[in-house]
């Protein structure tokens, strides 16, 4: 893997679109293609079958799979390991409110300089931007020397559990992860490029369920009040201390999401109480770290036997890419945007989790690259066509890099 010039200036100059349509640009096209099909997850609605023909086009080899009613992608030149991955989920989250939006969520209307519809940030755009990057860096260079993969699936906003975690597992069973692997999650702050990804916090949910002893008002010597005993837990975890961090690279918190007491009546102390909470945890701690001082607290409380039953939900991996030598996928991005922007990006591990906990690992350095954020999941979910343009010459100057 070394850079390599790029073939001519002209290819990849934003310049040239300036004064032509830039909703002419393959690279909108495409993602107007796949933001039409409505795939709420975990449905595809057809979007894996048309870039895999794509795929196909273009030389690689396409697998597709359904695990749990999961629609799942695997396409590669080869059968070595891939030198390059490139990952994304072809399923959205529901547009809610269809009288909110200006436009028809899954109509992919142009409306002046932007493009509107569900899957416009997070993630069809990115996806499809990929793909006519790699379209037309095959049509000028041909093909890479080294093996191109794409993983990709149609569950990443539900529960995860049958979409790239079970590819990786497939890949793995093959000795077949990749050793760089690029997610076109939406990464950017103002433009494409100006924030990538190295890592995401961890996240775990718990229920906490809490037994006092219903009785009246009158007679609270007689009763142990359930809500009473709540607010002591939720001192106690609200007085933990962890790392504090930053804005780009945030530390550990937990928030309590909910109280439920049961109905409410205002004579009767309340006998039993559950508490939600979520912690969201940097890479310096494990999940079983995580249990365990959460556990460490509640005992210190010392509420009495069988007072507190603890039950933990949707456990998320942190991941965190720390190489970051000349040969670092790292380096390589931040090569790619600088050719492009004049400019390198802000690396963080800010945000929510996303699938590139599944693809990170000892093997296999993973970054996540894409799209200016500000509107995913919204009603009216927007991106600017000159941002998808840019992104897509952030991805040809990548692609340049792993060629041989």
């Amino acid at each position: 893997m070394k850079p390599m010039p790029l073939a001519s200036q002209s290819e990849l100059s934003y310049s040239a679109f300036r004064q032509a349509d830039l909703s002419q640009h393959k690279a909108v096209r495409y993602c107007r293609e796949l933001m039409r099909r409505p795939s709420i997850t975990p449905e595809d609605a057809g979007c894996q079958q048309w870039l895999g023909a794509k795929l196909v086009a273009m030389g690689f080899a396409v697998s597709h799979y359904q695990d749990q009613g999961v629609s799942n992608l695997l396409a590669s030149f080869d059968e070595r390991p891939a030198q390059l991955a490139l990952a994304g989920h072809t399923d959205v989250v529901p547009p809610g409110d269809l009288s909110r939006w200006q436009t028809p969520p899954f109509a992919a209307t142009l409306v002046d300089d932007m493009l509107i519809g569900r899957g416009a940030v997070d993630m069809k755009s990115g996806l499809a931007v990929m793909l006519a990057a790699v379209e037309d860096h095959i049509a000028c260079h041909g093909l890479p020397k080294v093996n191109w993969q794409f993983i990709v699936t149609s569950d990443e906003e539900g529960e995860a559990e049958y979409g790239t975690r079970a590819l990786v597992e497939r890949l793995k069973a093959q000795a077949r992860l990749p050793r760089y692997c690029v997610v076109a999650e939406p990464t950017a702050d103002r433009q494409a490029g100006d924030v990538i990804k190295i890592g995401r916090r961890g996240a775990i949910s718990a229920r906490l369920q809490l037994k006092g002893k219903q009785g009246h008002v009158a007679y609270p010597k007689n009763a142990v009040n359930a809500l009473h005993m709540a607010a002591r837990v939720m001192q106690a975890l609200e007085a933990l201390s962890w790392d504090e961090g930053s804005d780009d690279f945030p530390g550990t918190s937990l928030q309590v999401t909910h109280v439920d007491s049961g109905e409410f009546t205002d004579n009767i102390v309340p006998g039993s109480c559950e508490i939600c909470f979520n912690i969201r945890y940097s890479y310096r701690y494990s999940e079983a770290e995580m249990m365990a001082r959460i556990k460490t607290c509640l005992d210190e409380l010392a509420l009495g036997e069988g007072a507190i039953s603890l039950r933990w939900e949707r456990g998320c991996q942190p991941y965190h890419t720390q190489e970051n030598d000349q040969q670092s996928l790292i380096a390589q991005v931040e090569a790619a945007i600088f050719e492009v922007t004049a400019s390198f990006p802000r690396l963080s591990t800010s945000g929510g989790t996303s699938d590139g906990r599944f693809l990170s690992s000892t093997q296999t350095q993973v970054i996540e690259l894409g799209l200016p954020n500000r509107t995913i999941h919204q009603v009216n979910e927007r991106v600017e066509l000159a941002q998808i343009v840019r992104l897509y010459r952030i991805y040809r100057a990548l692609l340049m890099r792993f060629h041989d």
